[in-house]
């Protein structure tokens, strides 16, 4: 009977097990699988291409992920619940050129950066919108919870805001002409003038994102991952990797001086650090 009992008890024992390792997303190799959410309608930075997630900041963490010896899954989502399903753990990461700002730092922990950007306003052209005077009262749009939604509510004085999921429904907004202008990331703004020449669009206001770099995220009490990830970028910030996967996806803006090989990277510092 003893036997018997223990013959079942192992049976269940390596089923509990198999089970666990499913649900902690364990692959075939041994390396555990971590949930990554992200965008895709946001290049270079981040976009789907042939149903793959791609861009700068996804490409960079394929990388560390293999420094660091797990593996990624990407899993697309809207910006406005980011953050969220990063503190309560639907997902292990978010990497969605997310600025690193004190607001956030309540809800999660930053890696330490890995890009620097600017805030512009993309218009209509001959508007005119080329400082923050003259945005002042004009209907703007952003993607719900990102910097530029902060900007617009909080440094446009009576700028009437209106708030999408992602980027691709502001953009037909303002093509439609429905808003005055759409408040977006740099890089995300100028990819979409070079993708659609024959639109009549304009970059107009610019900010520098100074103190905010983009960086990873994860929950404040994944003290591990974060230290993986610190690890594994300034091992790409050393080598170079991170200069040559930048210099992929951005063809004419200049990498930050300390992110360039040897450089000592843009470190973040997290609430309660």
């Amino acid at each position: 009977m003893r036997s018997t009992l223990s013959k079942i008890t192992a049976v269940l024992t390596a089923g509990a097990l198999t089970m666990t390792l499913a649900a902690c997303g364990g692959s075939s190799a041994g390396a555990t699988t971590l949930r990554v959410g992200t965008l895709g309608d946001a290049p270079p930075s981040i976009y789907l291409e042939n149903g793959r997630f791609t861009g700068y900041d996804n490409e960079l963490l394929r990388d560390i992920a293999k420094r660091e010896g797990f593996e990624v899954e990407f899993v697309g989502t809207e910006f406005s619940g980011l953050l969220a399903g990063v503190a309560n753990g639907k997902f292990d990461i978010g990497s969605s050129t997310i600025s690193s700002t004190e607001a956030r730092k309540k809800t999660v922990a930053f890696s330490n950066g890995y890009n620097t950007g600017f805030t512009t306003v993309v218009t209509a052209k001959g508007a005119n919108l080329k400082d923050l005077a003259s945005l002042s009262g004009k209907r703007l749009g952003v993607v719900q919870g990102s910097v530029q939604d902060e900007f617009a509510g909080g440094k446009v004085a009576g700028a009437q805001v209106v708030r999408f999921p992602d980027y691709n429904a502001g953009f037909a907004q303002l093509k439609n002409g429905t808003l005055d202008g759409w408040v977006v990331p740099q890089d995300i703004g100028q990819k979409y003038l070079d993708q659609n020449p024959g639109v009549p669009l304009e970059l107009g206001y610019t900010v520098e994102d100074k103190d905010t770099p983009s960086a990873f995220a994860v929950a404040k009490k994944n003290t591990d991952l974060l230290n993986k990830l610190n690890d594994g970028l300034a091992k790409a910030v050393a080598d170079g990797t991170v200069a040559r996967i930048y210099a992929q996806f951005y063809k004419n803006t200049p990498l930050s001086k300390e992110l360039q090989q040897g450089g000592p990277g843009l470190p973040v510092k997290n609430a309660g650090a």
